[in-house]
């Protein structure tokens, strides 16, 4: 079957989220076709006002916005309001991240808005829910690490609990919200009826957490920090070479033993100490040191790449400027060239699944604030 259209370009979004969680939602949308209408305040999304800057373009607000039309609406401003009613009235989908309760008191609660237009998808991203004890509770990423028990098993056992080098909490719910919505708009196609969809941020982290979850809920475990060591298998972990440090992931007694051999220490794999995973993990140092005694020799890369040859999944660590110029994310058009009005050419990244037949590429850039606000209203109009 062939297709030349994205999976979304029928669909109509009215956003009215800000800062990351909600836009990094609906920029994944925007990267499939939709048509998002980002709804920002007279003195705009809080991103655009976050460095890095780039001829004073915040890079961030680029980065999460792409795709997307901007309508600035004073939403206390009862024609302003009215406007955003006659979109939502238009929209398939509404999505907002404000504390519960804001948007009822403005008027484009769920309940007001689905009573208008029944075939709305209505989603709401927040910190700890629409319901609960913590509904109301104001949340950024590092307290929903900190909250969640990520923090306190990311890091060394005998140093301090460490956050993650990116902002977790904020993707997981953005991503459970272009999730839930899809999910929403399925339903739809069959019942005719939309749907509220509720994501918290806390949730959907700890839903990104099923080893922990396996270990506290099924086997009564209390988890700790490993460092870079994983918490239940050996070697599978980070280890220094003469030079860098690499990554092996060894899961079953036939990589071990393979993996043992491309060490020239064959012996270790009949080693009684060594015999299943989870001897392999408690006699996990006799293993180090034996693998950073072998790699002492090598690189990182020579050493991920004897392994490697060993049929054995190694990689020396990347940074992530390395990452994001590798062959790989150009192979696998993972970012694409836009055109922005004061930047120029630069390249955004892209949504990370491919559809058969659907070209990537050809996106917008973010746009400048209330860009389209004149082409919006008259599109009303129309």
């Amino acid at each position: 079957m062939t297709h030349t259209a994205k999976p979304l370009s029928t669909l109509r979004v009215l956003d009215f989220t800000r800062v990351l969680a909600g836009p990094y939602a609906t920029a994944l949308l925007a990267d499939l076709g939709a048509d998002v209408i980002k709804v920002e305040s007279p003195g705009g999304d809080e991103y655009r006002h976050v460095g890095p800057f780039l001829k004073g373009e915040s890079a961030l607000f680029q980065t999460v916005n792409r795709g997307k039309r901007s309508i600035v609406l004073d939403l206390k401003d009862p024609a302003d309001l009215e406007v955003a009613q006659a979109l939502a009235d238009r929209a398939d989908v509404v999505i907002e991240n404000f504390r519960p309760g804001v948007m009822d008191r403005l008027g484009l609660g769920a309940g007001a808005l689905c009573e208008r237009n029944p075939r709305l998808v209505y989603a709401s991203v927040s910190g700890f829910g629409q319901t609960g004890p913590e509904a109301s509770r104001p949340a950024y990423d590092i307290i929903v690490q900190a909250m969640s028990g990520l923090m306190d098993l990311t890091g060394r056992p005998d140093d301090a609990p460490t956050m993650v080098g990116e902002a977790v909490a904020d993707v997981a719910g953005g991503l459970f919200a272009s999730w839930g919505i899809l999910a929403a708009l399925v339903e739809r196609g069959q019942t005719g009826r939309g749907r509220v969809v509720d994501i918290s941020l806390a949730d959907s982290l700890m839903s990104m957490m099923p080893t922990a979850a396996a270990r506290v809920l099924l086997a009564g475990d209390s988890p700790v920090r490993t460092g870079n060591k994983h918490a239940l298998s050996a070697p599978f972990g980070v280890y220094a070479a003469g030079k860098g440090h690499f990554a092996v992931a060894v899961l079953n007694d036939k990589l071990f033993s393979g993996f043992c051999a491309a060490i020239d220490r064959p012996e270790l794999a009949s080693d009684p100490r060594l015999g299943c995973d989870s001897d392999r993990r408690e006699n996990e140092p006799l293993l180090a040191a034996a693998i950073e005694s072998w790699a002492a020799q090598h690189t990182a890369e020579s050493a991920a790449a004897a392994l490697a040859e060993a049929g054995i999944p190694a990689a020396p660590l990347a940074t992530a400027h390395d990452a994001w110029a590798s062959d790989r994310t150009s192979d696998r058009e993972l970012v694409s060239p836009v055109s922005h009005q004061a930047l120029g050419i630069i390249t955004l990244p892209e949504q990370p699944v491919h559809f058969e037949g659907s070209p990537r590429g050809g996106r917008r850039a973010a746009p400048a604030l209330d860009e389209h606000g004149a082409q919006i209203r008259a599109e009303l109009k129309g």
